[in-house]
């Protein structure tokens, strides 16, 4: 499946990981991304990330996130 914009939420941040849902990742589930990854795309400083609603091209099928921009 080709990779899609899609809205994302930052549930948590741990560590240097930030914890987002995503249509196919729900809470219980979430994909694990690096915060600085997240905060350099979307000029939202990591210390402000967590509950923040974001879109980002998602291929669920390899359980990667890139892209994020402000929703």
């Amino acid at each position: 499946m080709a990779d899609t914009r899609t809205d994302v939420r930052v549930l948590l941040l741990y560590g240097d990981q930030a914890e987002i849902t995503t249509p196919g990742h729900g809470a219980d589930n979430p994909l694990r991304v690096p915060a600085a990854t997240i905060s350099v795309d979307s000029g939202i400083p990591v210390e402000e990330l967590r509950g923040k609603r974001l879109t980002a091209v998602v291929d669920e099928a390899e359980g990667t996130a890139r892209d994020f921009r402000r929703a």
